[in-house]
């Protein structure tokens, strides 16, 4: 492996989705290709249906590609099977949804906890309880998520994605369905937590302050790549 692939956190080539419906093959995203550095933070920018949240759900191994090859931290994602995919994800990848997914019949310190527990780490309480008071909710721990505001839930949801420490976090509109100060609030909470941990941020927004906040920018349109920041970067040597 050359220096520059030990660089590249994520490295993806020629990633193609199609899905085939009722009226024939429909293609969803075209030849992308692109890498990423471990560290940085990237926004994937484009319209509505341009195919950006299907290229994250293939970054996270959520879904597969038509074609085309994705590494993760030198872990040919695009080769696994779906249950080493999950293990993949367990073990380096954490994720924020815009509608916070969390688990109604557990608490928040519950819900931070459980992919710790689920990966077997003796610690997961005391993890948890740094993680939700690094993200001021230490008053909130034994609350349910329907006694929780929408920012607080959110708050919740990067506590949980930050547990075990991920080498990549992945964010589909993390403060879409939030105000504007809960947004801000949310989006310096995945910045602050990014340098903190030295972990890679991938997000999806429609915000173009919050797009240029990151250090690169991958724009899609109609399923292809048509701008890439990092472009000059990722293809030295």
């Amino acid at each position: 492996m050359s220096a520059l692939s030990q660089l590249n956190i994520i490295q993806v080539k020629g990633l193609s989705k199609t899905v085939t419906t009722l009226e024939g093959d429909l293609p969803i995203l075209s030849d992308i290709t692109f890498n990423v550095k471990s560290g940085d933070s990237v926004a994937v920018v484009g319209a509505s249906g341009s195919g950006k949240s299907t290229l994250l759900s293939l970054l996270a191994g959520l879904d597969q590609s038509t074609q085309g090859s994705i590494y993760l931290d030198g872990e040919p994602l695009h080769e696994l099977d779906e249950e080493a995919r999950a293990a993949l994800r367990a073990a380096k990848v954490g994720f924020v949804f815009q509608s916070f997914m969390l688990v109604q019949s557990l608490t928040a310190l519950e819900n931070v906890m459980l992919p710790a527990e689920l990966a077997g780490e003796s610690n997961a309480k005391q993890q948890a309880l740094e993680l939700l008071e690094k993200v001021g909710l230490s008053h909130r721990v034994e609350h349910y998520p329907s006694q929780l505001s929408g920012g607080e839930q959110q708050r919740v949801a990067i506590a949980r994605a930050f547990i075990g420490t991920p080498k990549i976090l992945f964010a589909d509109e993390p403060s879409a369905n939030l105000d504007s100060k809960n947004g801000k609030l949310i989006e310096s909470l995945l910045f602050d937590l990014n340098k903190l941990h030295g972990t890679t941020l991938v997000l999806v927004t429609h915000d173009e302050a919050l797009a240029a906040k990151c250090q690169h920018v991958l724009q899609i349109e109609a399923g292809q790549l048509v701008k890439n920041t990092n472009e000059a970067v990722a293809n030295v040597g």
